[in-house]
């Protein structure tokens, strides 16, 4: 759902979209319906054209490419107030620009997009994460039920812990979404998690987003 502030060209973006490969899923599938891929009709990240490659979903530690090969890098997720406490995937993007989101399979696993700000440094962190998948309730399923002025903590590679609070959530129709206001750059260090929400289109596709916004605390 991602991962230095982002540099942004002004354009109209698609909106975030989650495809569900079943009416309970959050996640989308490949063109033999195996449901492995994490295609996702996201919008493409300003300034994203010649980093088309992506990430390989690889959980925990690792480099994330040019200068950002020095940062610490987010491994783990933990909201005590829901109980979730989840490892963190690399997110890039997939071949046509948009953002990929964790495997189906991996539903219970959120992922940092790395096309986004490092959590922690000045700009805005995205995490994305299911809400359900084929396999039933996935890691963000609660999220909905995430109160202004929780705390939200992320773990580092190098043994941090960086907390955030949140200061508001919004759901949005994946035909609206704020792209800008989730993924452009701000000066001050925040963190956005994203998920699927809401009622499903006539083909089981969930038809909104919720984004919780958070800063560092």
């Amino acid at each position: 759902m991602p991962r230095t502030p982002l540099p942004l060209r002004r354009a109209a973006f698609p909106a975030l979209v989650c495809l569900a490969l079943v009416l309970t899923g959050c996640s989308s599938g490949t063109a033999d319906g195996s449901g492995a891929s994490t295609r996702s009709d996201a919008p493409e990240r300003p300034g994203s054209k010649s980093e088309k490659a992506g990430s390989k979903n690889t959980v925990g530690a690792g480099k994330s490419g040019g200068s950002r090969s020095a940062a610490a890098v987010p491994v783990r997720i933990d909201i005590p107030s829901l109980g979730i406490d989840s490892e963190l995937m690399r997110l890039g993007l997939n071949p046509d620009g948009t953002v990929e989101v964790p495997p189906a399979e991996k539903g219970m696993t959120a992922g940092w997009y790395t096309g986004g700000a490092v959590p922690g440094e000045p700009g805005a962190a995205v995490v994305i994460g299911h809400n359900d998948t084929r396999f039933g309730k996935a890691v963000f399923h609660d999220l909905k039920k995430i109160g202004k002025g929780a705390d939200i903590a992320i773990h580092n590679d190098r043994g941090a812990e960086l907390r955030f609070r949140v200061t508001g959530t919004e759901t949005v129709s994946k035909k609206a979404f704020p792209t800008e206001k989730v993924y452009g750059p701000t000066k001050t260090r925040t963190l956005r998690l994203i998920t699927c929400d809401g009622s499903f289109d006539d083909q089981g596709h969930p038809v909104d987003n919720l984004i919780v916004y958070a800063n560092r605390s």
